[in-house]
């Protein structure tokens, strides 16, 4: 049996070579890669090794593409990754090795270099973030995942998180999918919140989500000259049924409307307290009416 199925959803991705090499240089496990190319052939053919199992669609979005990856997985772990990311030596064993049951566990992140590809030296790592209370932003009213600057230093190894950036988390399969399901492509947009999705449903249907601190992945932080070269684009994560998805996921879930789970919105916000841009009194935690601002 394959130990880790590793989905890279991709769209137009100009580096998911390199992710696929790094992947395949530093995993000391049994995996298999499945890159979905979500509406187009990539431009560079990739890596013949029979562990690469690559799937092409029709565009669907990265909600249809996570999910495409996760019905044609057959690990007893599975793993997300974004296009454009590094890993370190053993990242596979290490998560693996440390993710119970009912975890979602995280590796430590960094940012990428991207020239040597590989995690910047001496750069901050990014192991907490947090949920933010509703807010108008440029993709749409709702709740954010946003680093969580001030936690950290002192806290242990394997640690609580409240949520994810969402380009990188690994999982138990078979819990997964007992438990979480294939992704929400109904109420939420093809694209963006897929991390608050699952965080949530995992803290709140009585599992776990974990930082593993003693492996680590780099990100690509994307800058303006990839956006003005035309690599990336911000256009799909502005439209509207991406902001109409957030506002569902911030009013849906604050409210309480995720059937069969034993833990209400706020019991998450309690364990964390105090969260940045939370207010102190419990009593207000409660899905504000839209702010058009």
């Amino acid at each position: 049996m394959v130990n880790l199925s590793i989905i890279i959803p991709s769209f137009k991705e100009p580096f998911i070579n390199k992710t696929i090499d790094s992947i395949l240089a530093n995993a000391v496990t049994d995996i298999e890669i499945i890159p979905i190319f979500d509406g187009y052939k990539p431009v560079e053919p990739i890596s013949t090794d029979p562990r690469i199992k690559p799937i092409e669609l029709e565009h669907v979005g990265m909600r249809g593409a996570i999910n495409a990856g996760i019905k044609a997985s057959t690990g007893k772990y599975l793993m997300k990754t974004d296009a454009h990311c590094s890993f370190a030596p053993g990242f596979d064993k290490v998560l693996t090795d440390n993710c119970a049951e009912d975890w979602l566990v995280v590796p430590r992140r960094y940012s990428l270099n991207e020239e040597r590809w590989d995690k910047e030296e001496n750069g901050r790592v990014k192991d907490y973030h947090y949920i933010t209370f509703p807010k108008q932003t440029l993709w749409g009213y709702g709740i954010f995942p946003i680093e969580w600057r001030k936690r950290g230093p002192e806290l242990p190894e394997i640690d609580d998180i409240m949520t994810f950036q969402g380009s990188c988390w690994l999982v138990n399969r078979e819990y997964f999918m007992q438990h979480i399901g294939l992704l929400d492509s109904e109420h939420y947009s093809p694209f963006g919140g897929e991390q608050l999705e699952i965080g949530l449903k995992y803290w709140l249907g009585g599992g776990q989500c974990k930082v593993v601190k003693s492996t680590w992945y780099a990100h690509l932080r994307k800058t303006k000259h990839h956006y003005n070269t035309h690599m990336f684009s911000t256009l799909h994560k502005r439209d509207g049924p991406v902001q109409t998805g957030h506002e569902y996921l911030a009013r849906h879930w604050m409210n309480n409307e995720e059937p069969n789970m034993i833990h209400p919105f706020s019991w998450l916000i309690s364990k964390f307290h105090p969260v940045p841009s939370w207010p102190e009194e419990r009593k207000l935690w409660v899905y504000p009416e839209k702010i058009n601002s």
